[in-house]
């Protein structure tokens, strides 16, 4: 199995700017699934974190990897509709499948990434994991990590993001896909609504701040 320690103090290859003579912004230089500007958890603002547990795992501060209930949950599903193995996965989870495991779907591969998601656990601290996972999930238009998505989607850095747009982002993190606002304009917006719904149930914004309206965003 991978060594999940080698991603304590990880940071992900990003992108680089190139500049012209007069010191402006000429171009950007970046591999496939590198277009990622890293921020340390310290700059991401509570508003995004919060989005984020809200919207994909709701007891990361108390499980250690794996959710115990989610699991079940999946299994239920699971029963009621064989074949492609469902849901129950943590940040944690999501996290190792994104770096040491592979997005292939199988129960083995499943299984691999439960095991992991407990090892790194074991390795680093709730905040390293949240500062990796932010830095590395895809959440579309071209981008990894929640600061290239902020610049994407609304033109600002990610330390810039109001709830609203906070919850947009974690919303995506579902599936950036099916979830593409560019696409499926409702989709976006109900998943939206059920992230801020999230959030209010979690008390971290108000019943008032959960009906605010999609926020808008640059075109692409």
């Amino acid at each position: 199995l991978p060594d999940a320690q080698k991603l304590k103090g990880m940071k992900l290859p990003g992108m680089s700017q190139l500049l012209d003579g007069k010191g402006a912004r000429f171009t950007e230089v970046f591999t496939p699934e590198n277009r990622r500007v890293w921020v340390p958890i310290s700059e991401i603002p509570e508003s995004v974190r919060n989005a984020f547990i809200a919207a994909e795992d709701k007891r990361f501060m108390q499980h250690r990897g794996v959710d115990e209930r989610g699991l079940v949950r999946a299994f239920i599903g699971n029963l009621a509709q064989p074949g492609r193995p469902q849901g129950g996965s943590t940040i944690t989870q999501q996290l190792a499948k994104t770096l040491l495991v592979g997005n292939d779907i199988t129960y083995e591969r499943k299984l691999r990434e439960i095991i992991i998601a407990s090892n790194i656990e074991r390795n680093l601290s709730k905040t390293e994991i949240l500062e990796l996972y932010l830095n590395s999930i895809y959440l579309g238009r071209g981008a990894w990590g929640v600061e290239m998505a902020a610049r994407g989607y609304f033109g600002k850095s990610a330390s810039a993001l109001t709830a609203p747009e906070s919850a947009l982002i974690a919303g995506l993190a579902k599936g950036p896909s099916y979830f593409n606002p560019d696409r499926n304009l409702e989709r976006a917006r109900d998943r939206y609504n059920y992230v801020l719904g999230r959030m209010a149930d979690d008390k971290v914004i108000s019943a008032e701040q959960a009906k605010a309206p999609l926020p808008q965003m640059i075109a692409y």
